[in-house]
């Protein structure tokens, strides 16, 4: 019985050492098989992963590309930034360094939030950055009291800056932190690095893709949480595009000390190319500051400043060109017919439509007037009549095909389109008819028509071109995308405008500024190998009620500066060659011959003095226009 029961019990030991055994055996052959999968067939897949995990490939940000005027002098360029980043792992407290710190360089409440955010978001080991553009004492202050500082580090990195600080900010703009709706529109990885500044405005901001370059690598080898052992391989990929303006910095220089402290614009472009050598817009600002990042009363002062610093007056300042339209509702009237160059008008002082008086500027009149005299002395009753007889329809068709009334398509962002108006326009804004009335005080630049000083150099260059559409660039290449290519010769067409016509008009110009009588004969250029011809304008900014005129009109220096007239002037030059157009337009300045003439007289001189005449570069097209002779011989007024 109990040999039985030990056979029996043997054999469910048995039993259930084979079942172990192949339980073994199965989960054995399992994890072998496992393993074979793993370190065999997909053995490949796991190395590549396991590299991910020991090599982590940083962007890298390029070095933003430089900005040159036309003569290859830098206008904004890249400069070492010294910055104090903080370690917080490196840190017994993360609040009493940065006390400490504050001891030394300033660090407001808005610092710290950032600060504190920024080490919660990331790693430990991470550092963060404090403050920026230190400047080299910040440095040395910050290196002697390292070892009071734990986890405080100075880094070497790169920032924006502008030399010339103000002089041609408002073409530059400037660089500023990625913001989210930039983020959002943009698939370009540099945008999340942090620092990374991206144009905000101006040249920088139109050509930000070419000038910002194409981003380098960085092979790292890392440990298991991430931290940095060694740099395995080194991409710093493409720098960002250097970028050639037309402007000459000399000039650009010279016309904003012409133009003083007065809220003014100045532009100077080549009638036959389109080049701007000159855009100046004062005041002005640093953008600089844009860059390292503006206090809250650094921006109240530029914001509030009634003399708008941060607008480029020279295509987002739109004012009344006053007189100097006339010369587009002459080439109206003489295209059109309705005048022609020798009929007479007599001007009194006033001209009467229905019950209403229109004034001539000059009280008691200029007497009997031509087209050419009529232009010199600016008379407004003899344009109140020519308008008349035209029709403002004809007048605005005309300005228009003069660049006035649209932006230019000037690769500069922030241009204002101006204003030509007519019924259509007037119907659609106002929502009221048109007043034979309004004709006439259009006519003569006043009423609803606006204009940028950028327009009325445009329009200056196309009536002094021989009639050609040129229009105005700021890059010397043409740049698309990342990649800069030679500007093609330049094959403006043309207006469709009558060379007798344009000769009748520069005739006045050339009355204006050279003979007695003219409206700027007392800014004239001596010289007569730099002599300019010109159209000067004063355009009312406030109504002059008749009591006023009765018992005289105040003179604009005894106004408040908002109610003085604007000054403005458009010339081109040489006379006898012409190659440059010049509008100048000061903000309340008072009368456009005695303030806007002299400046650009003197501003046209010293482009005069660095590009001295020649025809060579014209092309036939353009010397034929001209009548194959010199400026002089077709506009001499005899």
């Amino acid at each position: 019985m109990t040999m039985n029961n030990d056979s029996d019990r043997s054999k469910v030991v048995g039993r259930r050492a084979l079942l172990l055994g192949g339980g073994k055996l199965a989960l054995m052959s399992a994890l072998i098989g496992r393993m074979y999968y793993l370190q065999v067939l997909e053995s490949s897949k796991y190395t590549v992963l396991a590299e991910e995990n020991r090599i982590n490939l940083r962007l890298l940000p390029p070095p933003r590309g430089r900005i040159l005027d036309r003569n290859g002098v830098p206008m904004a360029v890249n400069q070492q930034n010294y910055r104090v980043l903080i370690v917080s792992e490196q840190t017994e407290d993360l609040d009493d360094t940065l006390d400490a710190l504050a001891g030394i360089i300033p660090i407001n409440e808005h610092d710290r939030a950032r600060i504190a955010r920024d080490a919660e978001r990331h790693r430990s080991f991470v550092p963060v950055t404090v403050r920026e553009n230190l400047s080299w004492q910040d440095v040395s202050r910050i290196e002697i009291n390292a070892p009071d500082l734990p986890g405080v580090m100075i880094d070497v990195g790169q920032s924006r800056n502008y030399p010339l600080e103000g002089l041609g900010a408002h073409l530059l703009g400037y660089v500023s932190a990625v913001s989210e709706p930039d983020l959002q529109s943009s698939t370009d990885p540099l945008l999340e690095l942090p620092g990374f500044r991206i144009g905000k405005a101006g040249v920088e901001r139109v050509y930000d893709l070419a000038l910002r370059g194409k981003g380098g690598t960085s092979q790292v080898e890392v440990n298991a949480v991430g931290r940095t052992i060694r740099e395995l391989k080194r991409d710093d990929g493409e720098p960002g595009l250097d970028l050639s303006l037309t402007i000459d910095l000399d000039l650009q220089q010279f016309a904003a000390q012409r133009l003083g402290q007065e809220s003014a614009a100045a532009v100077v472009m080549d009638i036959h190319t389109g080049d701007l050598l000159v855009m100046a817009s004062t005041p002005s600002f640093d953008p600089n500051a844009f860059n390292r990042g503006l206090s809250a009363d650094e921006w109240k002062e530029l914001s509030s400043n009634p003399r708008s610093p941060l607008t480029n007056k020279s295509i987002a300042g739109q004012y009344p060109p006053g007189s100097t339209f006339k010369l587009m509702t002459a080439l109206a009237a003489l295209e059109s017919g309705s005048v022609t160059a020798d009929q007479r008008v007599f001007c009194p002082g006033q001209m009467n439509l229905g019950s209403i008086s229109f004034h001539c500027w000059k009280k008691g009149g200029h007497g009997s007037m031509d087209m050419v005299n009529g232009i010199k002395h600016s008379c407004d009753v003899y344009f109140y009549e020519v308008a008349r007889r035209t029709g403002f329809e004809r007048i605005a068709e005309m300005a228009k095909r003069f660049g006035l009334g649209s932006p230019m398509g000037l690769d500069l962002p922030g241009e204002r389109p101006g204003s030509i108006p007519n019924k259509e326009w007037k119907r659609a804004t106002l929502n009221q008819p048109w007043h034979p009335g309004e004709t006439l005080i259009n006519a003569i630049g006043q009423g609803y028509v606006l204009a940028t000083p950028l327009q009325l150099a445009v329009m200056c260059a196309r009536v002094a071109n021989g009639g050609f559409a040129v229009a105005p660039h700021l890059a010397r290449d043409m740049v698309e995308g990342v990649h800069a290519t030679p500007r093609p010769e330049p094959n403006w067409p043309s207006l469709g405008i009558s060379r007798q016509s344009l000769t009748l008009v520069r005739r006045g110009m050339f009355a204006v500024v050279n003979e007695q009588g003219g409206t700027a004969y007392g800014a004239r250029v001596k010289d007569e190998s730099f002599a300019m011809s010109g159209k000067s304008g004063s355009a009312q900014v406030r109504r002059i009620t008749v009591r006023e005129r009765d018992s005289g009109v105040k003179k604009n220096e005894d106004l408040p500066w908002k109610e003085r007239d604007h000054a403005l002037f458009v010339a081109y030059a040489p006379e006898a060659e012409p190659r440059f157009a010049c509008c100048i337009t000061v903000e309340h300045g008072g009368g456009g011959s005695a303030v806007a003439a002299p400046m650009a007289r003197d501003i046209l001189v010293e482009v005069q003095k660095r590009y001295p005449a020649h025809t060579a570069g014209l092309a036939p097209r353009v010397r034929s226009a001209l009548g194959g002779q010199t400026g002089h011989d077709s506009c001499e007024h005899g």
